[in-house]
């Protein structure tokens, strides 16, 4: 045991064999992303050639309309939704004390793991031409001549998506502040603006470029909110457009073309932004760092505070109401008994698994691969590297790869009786990211606080993630597969474009009776949607927090 000890407390001698050894995880995984997104994108571009794609580029008015209006409702719901979420979550981040703070927080979340065709009928109930808002106005004399179908409906259906995690995004600013800058504020007598200007904007600055990134490419490669929203051409995206190529049009060119230019905007985003797009954990505002604020009984700063709260809860809470009320006062008996509804429920809850696990395995493989490389081999570059891979997919929508796989199996004739594994496979890369994040910082930490410790008791597999990592990994891991799960579950995106009898998933289901004009049987669908996803993120998330080694 002595020399077992004496031998790995010794710095490890770098070299390739010994690196490659312990990091073929991670290197396997990198290769298979490479080679499934790799694939993709060499079909996009032997459809789309050089000339094709300068002459689209530079003479095609309906493609630069398109980019164009995809760049200015991403830019303008980004703008809506992160500004109105910093002063929300600085409300928050303020009142720290009030009764059901955490139950508001963690209801606030609601938005993040709801399918978006769900949330889509739940605005149209409330905003639409016979909604309950524009009614409610009729009743008290007030006239409203706005649709919410086209760029009024998709930005406040983003808002309602990022708006809150803008806010989650946000919260942890305020628990970085040292309390020694509060006590110094509060001693000078600092009023509310200044706190913000000289305190709080210059933490914000660290993280808001971050949050920007993240909430614009949602936006920006926003598919469903745009397809059921957006209300004819004037109002088309770049997914949306290469939806219509394929599906409608069946114009490869045009969809490749498509395609390469929404890879190429989000590349260029993505790499702006790097070096913001750090691991930032999800926040429930619980830490009472700002009991030293000198504004919190400064004249109207609480009835601010209330109101911006207030507001946001009832933004948040009528779609969903809506949709509850709706669904109720629908066929749900006769929806409930409907066999094709199961059998599509099955299948979205099969790809929600399979997606979820393959996007599990590949997160945990590059993060402890990314692990060994900083704390064991002190290789930094390499090691921040590796995490970017992870997160560089957001550079590759899922439309953009399920565009490429189409074209890629096409002329193989298995297109669409390989959509199934495509749409896992799909679904798995759009959902690494988010398992990254949301696992990762509990994973390295593990790494910093006990990594020279499990050289020394050669602890290592099976045993050190049941002893080490285990305690530190198991509420994350509960949180991350259960949204990953329930995104994957509720997604409309590369289901609807490899739509056929034998692929069709719930949220499919539901767009089908929408665009047949079964309203009331829509609204009963998605009220079962709505309360699968919710079951299937409770069981997951409690099952895995719960499961012990």
């Amino acid at each position: 045991m002595g020399k077992r000890m004496a031998r790995h407390s010794k710095p490890l001698t770098l070299n390739r064999y010994a690196v490659c050894r312990a990091c073929w995880p991670g290197i396997l995984s990198i290769v298979l992303l490479f080679l499934f997104i790799g694939g993709s994108f060499s079909a996009l571009f032997m459809v789309a050639s050089n000339d094709e794609l300068i002459i689209a580029l530079d003479e095609s008015v309906y493609l630069r309309n398109v980019v164009s209006f995809t760049l200015f409702q991403a830019t303008l719901s980004t703008l809506i939704s992160v500004g109105i979420g910093i002063f929300v979550a600085r409300a928050f981040a303020r009142r720290q004390s009030f009764k059901g703070r955490k139950l508001i927080l963690q209801f606030l979340g609601l938005p993040i793991v709801t399918p978006v065709i769900i949330a889509a009928l739940g605005i149209t109930a409330i905003y639409g031409q016979n909604g309950i808002l524009r009614n409610t106005l009729d009743h008290l004399g007030f006239s409203w001549s706005g649709s919410i179908y086209g760029l009024s409906g998709i930005l406040i259906a983003h808002v309602f998506f990022n708006l809150p995690l803008s806010i989650r995004m946000l919260l942890p600013v305020w628990d970085r502040i040292p309390s020694e800058s509060w006590r110094l504020a509060a001693q000078i007598g600092m009023n509310s603006s200044q706190i913000f200007f000289w305190l709080e904007w210059p933490a914000l600055t660290k993280s808001l470029a971050g949050t920007i990134g993240v909430v614009f490419l949602l936006c920006f490669s926003s598919f469903a909110v745009v397809l059921i929203l957006g209300g004819g051409p004037s109002s088309t995206t770049i997914e949306v457009a290469i939806y219509e190529a394929l599906r409608f049009d069946f114009d490869l060119p045009k969809a490749a073309t498509l395609a390469i230019v929404q890879l190429l905007i989000c590349t260029i985003i993505l790499i702006s932004l790097h070096r913001w797009m750090r691991m930032q954990t999800i926040s429930y505002g619980l830490k009472k760092t700002c009991q030293y604020r000198s504004d919190l009984n400064q004249k109207g700063s609480l009835s601010i505070d209330l109101s911006l709260i207030s507001l946001t809860i009832l933004f948040v809470a009528l779609p969903l109401i809506a949709i509850i009320y709706k669904g109720l006062k629908g066929p749900l008996t006769q929806v409930i008994l409907n066999p094709d509804l199961w059998a599509a429920a099955g299948r979205s809850l099969g790809i929600a698994v399979f997606a979820s696990t393959i996007a599990l395995l590949l997160a945990v493989a590059l993060i402890i691969t990314s692990r060994h490389l900083l704390f064991r081999y002190k290789l930094n570059s390499l090691s921040s590297s590796v995490q970017i891979m992870g997160s560089m997919t957001l550079a590759a929508p899922p439309m953009v790869i399920g565009t490429g796989l189409f074209i890629l199996l096409l002329p193989l004739g298995i297109a669409f009786d390989s959509a199934i594994f495509v749409i896992i496979f799909v679904n798995a890369i759009l959902l690494l990211p988010y398992m990254m994040r949301t696992i990762g910082p509990a994973i390295m930490d593990a790494g910093y606080r006990y990594e020279i410790l499990c050289w020394q008791l050669d602890l290592r597999g099976i045993n050190r993630l049941k002893i080490v990592d285990w305690p530190l990994i198991r509420q994350p891991l509960g949180f991350a597969m259960a949204f990953c799960a329930t995104l994957s579950f509720g997604d409309l995106g590369v289901a609807a474009l490899f739509d056929t009898s034998g692929t069709i998933t719930l949220p499919v289901l539901l767009y089908h009776q929408l665009g047949n004009y079964r309203f009331n049987e829509a609204a009963s669908t998605a009220l079962v949607l709505m309360f699968l996803c919710a079951t299937t993120f409770f069981i997951v998330d409690r099952g895995i927090r719960k499961w012990r080694t």
